[in-house]
């Protein structure tokens, strides 16, 4: 079983950025990598970004891409989504998830494990 603790997150102006933690304990090494999702309200939840734990590969939605930036800390088994010129259509509460299928990194069905979510508000 796999723990996720998730910090970051708040309110920000337009342009401005962002940074999202996931701390996981636990096990770990049973998984492929780390994923981050978002829910706005009244929407489904959809992937953003996922980075691979052996060879760091990441993979970014369209409305991710050029903005948003996963890595990570492996010494740490922590994972960054670093959010950058962030817009309000941004707004959603972000969950991180450990990948453990290896069908498509954009399916949710892949993920198992759940961070508890952060909320973030990007203000116009």
């Amino acid at each position: 079983q796999v723990q996720l603790v998730q910090s970051g997150g708040g309110l920000v102006q337009a342009g401005g950025s962002l940074r999202l933690s996931c701390a996981a304990s636990g096990r770990t090494f049973s998984s492929f990598g780390m994923g981050w999702f978002r829910q706005a309200p009244g929407k489904e939840r959809e992937f953003v970004a996922v980075i691979n734990w052996r060879d760091s590969k990441t993979y970014y939605a369209d409305s991710a891409k050029g903005r948003f930036t996963v890595s990570k800390d492996n010494g740490q088994n922590t994972v960054y989504l670093q959010m950058n010129s962030l817009k309000p259509e941004d707004t959603a509460v972000y969950y991180c998830a450990t990948r453990s299928g290896y069908r498509y990194f954009a399916d949710l069905n892949d993920y198992d494990s759940w961070g508890q979510g952060t909320q973030v508000t990007v203000s116009s």
